[in-house]
């Protein structure tokens, strides 16, 4: 199993994809697929824990292979756009570290 930075993630995937003549859908082909990919992953968990169970006979794939599949979506997108995920997620943790620090009750509060 290979171990990925987020950095070396999007570089595999674009390595991949590169090997095609167009390595990227559109923008909006690949927010549909993004947003497909996140319906399936709702479908999971719906499943699972929701009140949706899945029908008898009916493949429900799992969650690791689903969430996979909207990690490569994502990929694609920020590759295609020219977006750092490491940089993504760094101004996010700082938000959440700011914003959020004091948002929600710690375990040594309750």
């Amino acid at each position: 199993m290979k171990e990925f930075t987020l950095d070396s993630l999007q570089k595999e995937v674009d390595v991949w994809a590169s090997q095609f003549e167009k390595p990227y859908f559109s923008p909006l082909s690949m927010m549909a697929a993004m947003t497909e990919e996140v319906g399936e992953v709702a479908r999971v968990v719906n499943a699972k824990h929701g009140d949706k169970k899945k029908k008898d006979g009916e493949y429900i794939k799992d969650l690791e292979e689903e969430l996979g599949d909207l990690l490569f979506s994502i990929c694609c997108m920020a590759n295609d756009q020219g977006v750092s995920l490491k940089s993504a997620m760094n101004k996010k943790f700082d938000k959440v570290y700011n914003r959020d620090n004091n948002r929600f009750t710690r375990k040594d509060e309750v």
